[in-house]
């Protein structure tokens, strides 16, 4: 496909100016062409990648050979919540955010300009997977532009799990070439070499975490993205999770008060905002439990949030023993569940080493 931009220009005295500086050509317009072919018709695809330095055509060439992204609903006042289709169900909209990495429920009652820039990239990222129909490619230009370049690659992963899950086709277009390994297109076009390539698929970088036990004075910085309270019981056992020496996830669990074996209960897990949508927080929880299965005690999880339900419900290291249910009111420490649904998990995983887990905890 040829595609030309062409634009008239003006002459004025400085232009003239210009043209005799730099020895430039007189024209009446300036036209930028580009013989671009996209095999795109030779097999299935998910994802795609069009990458390159500012000025090499990427815009234009996406608007050429793809619809045009739809404008997005009006995000300036009320929560963003409300920028969702009216036919879209509160389920399908909460399984989207989460699904995206946006899984904060006390930020989703906000509206869309105090949030964060990592927050308002996977807000505008849901909205339009949510706005195109499901046979119409997803097309997001200046992808990760504004975005610190962490919160991109974590983001890009997160994309890159909902979009194959969902059967559906995106193009980032972007000039950011650290998305690449994360985002795992299944072919890249890099306009400033006319290269077109297909790519196998590969593993996304790895996220070695540090995990160490802390104070519940590290609490704070977790509390305001629980999608719970922001009590933290005083008995609590506190782990803390870092990725690149910045913290990214936080564990907290409690004794189980009851007859039978030896229990620790999760009381409170949580990972930041800009760090959602890859399991770095089940990592870390599933962590903490075979600490405890090490130590000879049982780890069992109760929770509500619809993501780390399907989560458990998909992992070999947890078994359902309750399933999704309203807590009768008889049950004290579940008195806050008795209008809502919760499932309960016992961990059934690996045991860490005892004497690791002996020294981790008493560190």
């Amino acid at each position: 496909m040829l595609i030309s931009v062409e634009t008239p220009i003006v002459e004025s005295p400085r232009v003239k100016q210009v043209r005799g500086m730099f020895d430039l050509t007189p024209a009446k317009t300036s036209r930028l062409t580009w013989d671009v072919h996209l095999p795109l018709a030779e097999k299935p695809w998910h994802i795609g990648l069009i990458v390159g330095p500012s000025g090499s055509g990427k815009t234009t060439i996406a608007r050429r050979l793809f619809p045009t992204p739809r404008a997005l609903p009006d995000l300036t006042s009320g929560s963003v919540l409300e920028a969702f289709p009216d036919d879209m169900s509160i389920k399908d909209i909460v399984a989207l955010l989460s699904a995206v990495g946006f899984a904060s429920p006390p930020a989703w009652l906000r509206p869309f300009g105090v949030l964060s820039t990592g927050q308002q990239f996977r807000v505008t990222l849901a909205l339009r997977i949510a706005a195109t129909p499901a046979r119409e490619c997803i097309v997001f230009d200046e992808y990760t532009s504004v975005v610190d370049r962490t919160v991109a690659q974590i983001g890009s992963a997160a994309v890159a799990k909902i979009i194959r899950q969902r059967n559906r086709q995106f193009v980032a277009v972007t000039c950011h070439e650290d998305v690449e390994a994360w985002l795992q297109p299944d072919w890249v076009f890099r306009p400033a070499e006319n290269c077109f390539a297909w790519r196998r698929l590969r593993r996304r970088p790895a996220v070695a975490l540090d995990i160490v036990r802390v104070a519940p004075s590290a609490w704070p910085l977790f509390a305001p993205h629980h999608y719970l309270s922001h009590a933290l019981a005083r008995s609590a056992v506190c782990f803390l999770a870092s990725w690149r020496a910045q913290p990214v996830a936080f564990s907290a669990w409690l004794p189980f008060v009851g007859a039978g074996p030896k229990t620790r209960r999760e009381h409170r897990t949580v990972s930041l905002p800009d760090y959602q949508g890859i399991g770095i927080g089940n990592a870390l929880s599933d962590f903490a439990a075979s600490l405890w299965a090490g130590l000879g005690h049982r780890a069992i999880s109760t929770t509500t949030h619809p993501a780390m339900m399907r989560a458990r419900l998909r992992s070999a290291n947890w078994q359902m023993h309750r399933a999704p249910s309203f807590a009768s009111r008889h049950e004290g420490r579940l008195r806050h569940a008795t209008t809502r649904l919760t499932a309960g998990f016992r961990y059934i995983g690996q045991a860490l080493p005892y004497a690791a887990a002996k020294a981790l905890l008493e560190s």
